[in-house]
């Protein structure tokens, strides 16, 4: 009776270990080595073993608010708004189990702010892979987009992209970066894909979220953050209310915006306009311990004070925020 059994689970631990090795180049194989051990011990899951070894699209994960908010919180600086829109939106969407159309989020401000950042932070919290998930896909607008006479193509490209991946993984993530750099009219094809529609051409892309980067209306974030200084009112006292109607007439107006008279905005079909306010000397000096700690060093105050003291910073007279925000502290402190 004891040797039947060490036998049977002999045989289920090679047919697993079978199933790891070729899981990344044959998933035929894989799953026959499941059914095999499934057939054996009568007990084994074909989803959940087979998920332990490839990537699988679980539509049922839930999304981990508390996890979100920690990473949010932790990680990202001297960005309040961001940061409580973005975990409402995520957790909301997430939370509602039958959405009426994709979630869309509209991230604007100067670079170093944090934009990136927060996309790969959202990304990892809905795909454990991240920016490295076959359900999670990045468009870099001068990569991928860079010439303005191929604008049909790229609109047929994009469109066909997004089908087939949302035909794949219902919840997947699309992060458009340097829409500012976009070529007007390209990111227009998406909008049946953005629309109350329950189906297009048989595919439902109510559970994919869609998430775009943009420097456009860093120029009206820096001007209302300054009016609020200059007021004596606190950066924390800017609500979105303030930024959010400005900046979407703005970016609409904008033929440098990407969105420049676009039927996504139009139409109101993105959801959120998210401002990233500029960055101040102790938010600098944030990243820069935050980067320390990344590295496993410990954290020295006179190399963070010295750091966040070669950045530059502006308007001229006040001197208020970092123009690079915290874009480039990683390198300023492999000098140190």
């Amino acid at each position: 009776m004891l040797r039947a059994g060490w036998l049977r689970g002999a045989v289920v631990l090679a047919l697993l270990l079978a199933a790891r090795v070729v899981a990344a180049f044959e998933p035929i194989t894989v799953g026959l080595a499941i059914g095999a051990a499934s057939a054996i011990t009568g007990y084994l899951s074909y989803n959940d073993i087979y998920c332990r070894f490839a990537e699988c699209c679980r539509e049922e994960r839930p999304l981990n608010a508390s996890a979100l908010k920690l990473d949010l919180e932790e990680k990202l600086f001297g960005q309040h708004l961001a940061t409580e829109v973005i975990l409402k939106a995520l957790t909301g969407f997430r939370n509602n189990k039958n959405p009426k159309k994709p979630l869309t989020l509209s991230l604007h401000g100067w670079a170093g702010t944090g934009k990136n950042f927060v996309s790969q932070i959202v990304a990892e919290n809905l795909h454990p892979k991240g920016l490295k998930s076959n359900f999670v896909h990045l468009f870099v607008s001068t990569l991928h987009f860079p010439h303005e006479q191929k604008i049909k193509l790229y609109q047929d490209q994009l469109q066909k992209w997004i089908r087939g991946n949302v035909s794949a993984c219902a919840n997947s993530v699309f992060i458009f970066d340097e829409m500012d750099k976009l070529h007007p009219g390209i990111i227009d094809a998406i909008k049946p894909f953005l629309d109350y529609y329950e189906q297009v051409d048989g595919v439902s892309y109510r559970k994919a979220i869609f998430i775009f980067l943009s420097n456009a209306g860093g120029d009206l974030i820096t001007k209302t953050a300054l009016d609020f200084w200059r007021a004596g009112r606190k950066r924390e006292d800017i609500q979105l209310k303030d930024l959010e109607p400005v900046l979407s007439v703005g970016v609409f107006n904008n033929k440098h915006s990407g969105l420049w008279h676009s039927g996504l905005i139009d139409k109101n079909l993105i959801d959120y306009f998210i401002p990233f306010l500029p960055l101040e000397y102790r938010h600098v000096k944030m990243c820069v311990r935050a980067e320390m700690r990344a590295r496993g060093s410990a954290i020295d105050e006179d190399i963070v004070t010295r750091v966040a003291e070669e950045m530059t910073f502006y308007p001229k007279d006040e001197k208020i925020y970092s123009d690079k925000g915290c874009k480039t502290v990683q390198s300023r402190l492999d000098f140190h």
